[in-house]
């Protein structure tokens, strides 16, 4: 931009140099002539000085119009148009709107002071005009205005652009601000919306729990809607004096009457006739008061239901105080198929509460049964821990010695009088020998006496690992050590059978080591030690390796206190009842306890040690026989003895209760699918062996049920109708007929009364002593109901090297017999690059123009296939004989 001079600033005032040069020196602007450059400030003096001068002007009276020049008043036009569109065909019209602006400026001295320096007037390039004439400095300030006007209009205008424009972006910025954070809000809503809906289509437990929320809202919905009806008053009934009002007065005063005269035989007030009674005919209907009040609506009732870990559907419906057939149909909706009787699980009834809308409170058998097993105890009493003696048991593969080793030790003969020469048992044996007292744990080696080598693990404090050294490790020894792994307890080996020649200990510990055994003399742990049973060779060192180690376990247990033990075995016994072997744990079980174990309890009646002998009371590690519970316990339960009977009784029904219930809860409500995904299988058609078995110990009946459903048979269902204990009874007569079993007896037998019921029915009843007999003869049973199948044996092959005509038998095949034989009678098969082309039979054999019945390899032969003639050379006839084959099943080692 050019600088402007006074010259320039007097062409564009109109006013001469001289005047202009004079007032701006007055203004305090330096100035000495014409050409002197005038700045935007020089020009907001010059323009305060001509107010000064107009002010001083006005005050003396110069001024014709007061108050015409204490203001300066801006204005401002803007014309604009807008068309508006006419609707249904009308004309368009066009409206004209015009914006008029005013600003108007006062003057003042203390604002003209503190004011800052204007804005930059532009330059503005005039011709030079002629001077005018002086004029006063009022019109000299007024000019002035004028020619800055546009300047400040400008000036405003742009001021007002930019705040505008300021405005605008603030705008703008706010609702962009706005539109975020109202998307962001969307967003999270529809991710919250989808989240929920993704739960409730694949949560079914949710679901239900939103149901019965969203039904228990609308319960309060519509309770809090009742309470707001306003309730209707009844009219009250009119006043008794204004009915009396209303009832005409029909007694007339005989006293004095029209006539004027008292009768002398009435009394004062009474009338000479009596008046006459009106009858009513009844109208049958009963008069009742009508005076209705308004009656709030009932609301659904939330009740706390306790939800048990298995309850009946009849329970369930009875503890939310509805009908069971409507329980029924809210589980029929929910995709199950239940009874009135049947019972269902912890989350199906809950489940099932929040259906209904009632709240859960989710309680669990064992706190109930908690309570009585404390108030049946009474406190603990507290005792000095005393030593106690080990409890050794005596684990590893059958027939390797474990109980020969024992009866050495105890100097008996127990293993002579097991059947078959094997354990099937388990035997507790407190023996006092020269190093101490000892317990100890005979475990049968058998593979399906598996629970019980687990149970023996669980109650020992050491394990005797038996290996015999001719033989090696074996399955049950590996079964036998991971059993010991299992509960903790540290191993000795005894290597048995060293007095044999091919006894190898070496090969033993060798062995071992893949087990993770790794002997002393190996740089490990494990004490080996090598025993005989025959000659007594190392029976000391094993003795010694067991105190020794029992030393280390520093085992105590406390003695002055109620007894504490584990059914190591139960049976029942012809003349004393349920007889349990228990293995005291803690404390001194005496004669006359009462005790509670599992579903059964009594009182101990008598005690017998393992040579028969009776003991009043025995203290911790000692095994004793106890009679005197109601039942015979299940192996490896735990015997308490308590303080309160009644609390016992209680607890023995609360349990019994307990396990019918979990057998019943074990058929599951079928589902809907189910029902619909067992339709057309085929599972009728499967065949089924039904047994029955009855054993001698608990440990037997276990371990012959658990091997027995493992037959291995996909077209043959081996079912245990019942295991149970004891000699076979009439009512287990009755059981097996009705269910078409067969009755398995281990080492039991039945009595009178059941013989001659089997007799009459003809009910298969077989009796075993050993386990394997068992095995094998349901094994062939299984096979007898699989039946046979048709199994292909080729008998020949024959190859082809020439082919004849003949005029009886057409193509006749010269052949050379390579395996086998081919005969007379039997299907053959003809194959061209070892692919069947035919299968038929034979027409002819001959050999060397005669008819033979078989022709043996190496010989040749001609062969006639009937009704095939496209045989060629190189041809193979295979010869073939179907065979049928009883299938059969093998029991599981």
């Amino acid at each position: 931009m050019s600088s402007l001079t006074v010259l320039d600033l007097a062409a564009e005032l109109r006013k001469p140099v001289p005047e202009m040069l004079t007032q701006l020196r007055d203004a305090g602007v330096a100035v000495a002539s014409a050409d002197s450059p005038i700045s935007p400030a020089d020009k907001v003096a010059l323009l305060q000085h001509l107010h000064k001068i107009s002010r001083t002007a006005t005050t003396l009276g110069t001024s014709t119009s007061p108050g015409a020049d204490s203001r300066i008043s801006i204005k401002r036009k803007e014309t604009t148009e807008l068309k508006l569109g006419g609707g249904r065909g009308a004309p368009t019209k066009t409206v004209s709107i015009e914006v008029r602006k005013r600003r108007t400026y006062l003057k003042s001295d203390e604002v003209e002071a503190a004011e800052p320096a204007a804005a930059p007037v532009a330059a503005v390039v005039v011709q030079p005009v002629p001077a005018a004439p002086t004029a006063t400095p009022a019109a000299v300030a007024v000019e002035v205005i004028e020619a800055t006007q546009p300047v400040v209009e400008e000036a405003t205008a742009d001021e007002a652009a930019l705040a505008q424009a300021a405005a605008d972006e603030a705008t703008r910025l706010a609702a962009e601000a706005e539109a975020a954070r109202v998307l962001a809000v969307n967003e999270e809503v529809e991710r919250v919306k989808a989240a929920e809906a993704e739960r409730m289509r694949t949560d079914p437990i949710y679901r239900a729990r939103m149901d019965a929320e969203s039904s228990r809202r609308r319960a309060a919905e519509n309770l809090r809607r009742a309470t707001e009806v306003k309730i209707i008053p009844t009219p009250a009934p009119p006043p008794p004096a204004a009915a009396a009002a209303k009832k005409p007065d029909r007694d007339k005063d005989r006293a004095g009457g029209d006539r004027g005269r008292n009768e002398l035989h009435l009394a004062a007030g009474k009338g000479g006739k009596r008046d006459k009674k009106t009858k009513r005919k009844p109208s049958g209907q009963i008069h009742v008061d009508n005076a209705h009040t308004f009656e709030r609506p009932t609301a659904p009732v939330v009740r706390e239901v306790e939800v048990p870990e298995a309850i009946t559907v009849a329970e369930l419906a009875n503890r939310m105080a509805i009908k069971a057939t409507e329980l029924i149909k809210v589980m029929m909706k929910n995709g199950l198929m239940a009874t009135i009787n049947q019972i269902i699980d912890q989350d199906t009834a809950a489940l099932m509460v929040e259906e209904m809308g009632h709240k859960i409170r989710l309680v669990k058998d064992s706190d109930h049964e908690d309570g009585l097993m404390t108030a049946a105890t009474g406190e603990v009493q507290e005792s000095t821990a005393l030593p106690r003696p080990p409890v050794v048991t005596i684990m590893g593969h059958v027939d390797h010695g474990k109980t020969s080793l024992l009866d050495y030790i105890r100097k008996t003969r127990v293993a002579a009088g097991e059947a078959g020469g094997i354990t099937q048992h388990i035997g507790a044996y407190h023996v006092q020998t020269k190093k101490g007292v000892i317990t100890f744990l005979d475990t049968p080696g058998h593979a399906a006496f598996t629970r019980m080598r687990a149970r023996g693990a669980q109650l020992t404090d050491i394990v005797i690992l038996i290996v015999a050294g001719d033989d090696g490790v074996m399955p049950q020894t590996k079964e036998a050590i991971q059993h010991a792994k299992a509960a903790g307890a540290p191993v000795i080996v005894a290597i048995t059978k060293i007095d044999k020649p091919d006894a190898d200990i070496a090969r033993v510990k060798t062995d071992l080591l893949k087990e993770e055994l790794v002997a002393e003399d190996f740089g490990g742990e494990v004490q080996v030690v090598g025993v005989s049973s025959v000659t007594g060779a190392g029976i000391d060192e094993l003795l010694d390796a067991i105190l020794l180690q029992a030393e280390v376990l520093e085992l105590k247990a406390p003695v002055d206190t109620m007894a504490r033990g584990t059914i190591v075995e139960a049976s029942i016994e012809k003349g004393r009842g349920p007889v349990a072997t228990v293995l005291v744990r803690s404390g001194t079980l005496r004669q006359g306890d009462v005790i509670i174990s599992g579903s059964h309890y009594g009182r101990v009646r008598a005690m017998f040690n393992e040579a028969g002998a009776l003991v009043k009371e025995v203290g911790p590690s000692i095994p004793v026989a106890v009679l005197g519970l109601s039942g015979p316990p299940d192996s490896g339960d735990d015997i308490v003895v308590v303080a309160d009977e009644r609390k016992a009784r209680e607890l023995t029904v609360l349990r019994e209760s307990k396990q019918r219930e979990a057998k019943l809860a074990s058929n599951q409500a079928v589902r809907m699918d189910q029902v619909f995904a067992r339709m057309g299988d085929g599972s009728a058609e499967q065949k089924s062996l039904n047994l029955m078995i009855k054993a001698d110990v608990q440990g037997s009946a276990e371990a012959l049920s658990e091997s027995l459903k493992k037959l291995p048979s996909a077209e043959v269902k081996v079912t245990v109708v019942s295991s149970s204990i004891g000699g076979i009874s009439e009512s287990d007569v009755d059981l097996a007929l009705a269910s078409r079993a067969i009755i398995i007896g281990f080492n039991v037998r039945a009595d009178s009364v059941a013989r001659r019921r089997i007799q009459d029915t003809g009910l298969d009843v077989r009796y075993y002593s050993i386990i394997y007999d068992v095995l094998d003869d349901v094994s062939d049973a299984i096979g007898g109901l699989l039946g046979t199948e048709t199994r292909e044996q080729i008998v020949g092959t024959a190859q082809v090297r020439d082919v004849f005509r003949s005029s009886k038998f057409g193509a006749i095949a010269g052949c050379l017999v390579m395996d086998g034989e081919v005969r007379r009678g039997l299907p053959i098969r003809v194959l061209r690059n070892n692919v069947v082309i035919y299968e038929g039979e034979l027409e002819s054999l001959r050999r060397h123009k005669d008819d033979v019945a078989k022709v043996i390899v190496g010989t040749e032969c001609g062969i006639g296939v009937k009704n095939y003639n496209d045989v060629k050379a190189g041809d193979q006839i295979e010869c073939f004989d179907r065979v049928q084959v009883k299938r059969t099943v093998k029991a599981e080692a």
